[in-house]
């Protein structure tokens, strides 16, 4: 990503503490751009069989995505139902397509080329981004995604969740880390951006091995990222794991303290997507404190201030 160093250090003058992707989309397109949530129905080589099965532990894609909360649609009509739903909720008035729940690069390139034209074939949308896993780019659809990143804007976020294999495996993801590195790799020079998720909180993780992944992030000189703790919904292995007592959740303080040591360990250049998870409490489990996410924003601020420290400090 070509971020001028007046881009790179804007957030700092306008007295903020980290580097905000709701603020970088506004600077970039001159307003306020909301993403839109498309489902292609979509599944994951980890639930049919293909690596493992099941899914990922603490997966269920209708906790995670609007679209799986309703009738799926076309790509055509999804997206005219959630332009014309986020234009009366957020006032907003351009729209990044967001191919967000179960792997978006996991299938053919005939399949997927008409589902990502469907989704920037409209005047409102400024850009296109997509959901996937880094073990799930076959080189024809990593060629597709640079054709697609040379027509619209583009981010190509990939589940890293964590550089420890120990904690990939516990989570049925059916990849370890040197999966994502290579589909990182592979990413360099193609004209999207390159966002990587993680979770922190996951069971058996200590403190310094979240700074790991930390320090990893900062190494990988990647685009954006996502950060959220590791939360519950229903009808998952993790909930079960939850209710036995086998897996104790994250609480608030410790949360919003580690994601404030995590922050410290990024470069100030990488936007930072998401700090905070949550899920509809339809199917939300725990943790609690989740589910009051401007009260997290709040905190995480204030936490921020009261240290006075900012992303990329220790870098």
């Amino acid at each position: 990503m070509d971020l001028s160093s007046a881009v790179r250090s804007a957030w700092r003058e306008a007295g903020l503490r980290y580097n905000a992707y709701s603020r970088y989309l506004r600077s970039r397109f001159g307003e306020r751009v909301q993403k839109i949530s498309l489902d292609a129905k979509f599944t994951c080589p980890n639930v049919d069989g293909t690596v493992a099965k099941g899914g990922c532990t603490f997966c269920d894609n209708r906790s995670f995505s609007p679209s799986r909360r309703e009738p799926i649609r076309d790509i055509s009509d999804q997206l005219e139902n959630g332009i014309t739903r986020l234009k009366r909720r957020y006032k907003v008035d351009k729209f990044i397509s967001y191919f967000q729940p179960a792997t978006n690069t996991y299938a053919s390139v005939e399949r997927l080329r008409p589902l990502y034209e469907q989704a920037i074939d409209h005047e409102k949308v400024v850009g296109l981004s997509i959901g996937t896993r880094p073990d799930c780019v076959a080189p024809d659809v990593m060629d597709l995604l640079e054709e697609f990143a040379a027509k619209t804007f583009m981010s190509v976020e990939y589940g890293m969740q964590t550089i420890h294999n120990k904690s990939l495996d516990w989570m049925n993801r059916g990849h370890h880390h040197d999966a994502t590195l290579d589909g990182i790799e592979r990413s360099r020079g193609r004209g999207f951006e390159i966002c990587l998720h993680v979770i922190l909180g996951l069971p058996g993780e200590s403190h310094e091995e979240m700074m790991a992944t930390a320090a990893e992030v900062a190494r990988l000189n990647i685009d954006s990222v996502k950060i959220h703790n590791l939360y519950c919904v229903k009808n998952t292995k993790l909930a079960d794991q939850v209710e036995s007592g086998e897996v104790t959740l994250m609480g608030r303080q410790e949360y919003i303290t580690t994601l404030v040591d995590f922050l410290e360990r990024i470069p100030e250049d990488v936007l930072v997507e998401r700090t905070i998870g949550d899920a509809p409490p339809k199917y939300f489990v725990g943790p609690s404190w989740c589910l009051d996410k401007s009260g997290m924003l709040r905190a995480i601020d204030e936490e921020l201030v009261r240290r006075d420290t900012w992303q990329g400090k220790l870098v």
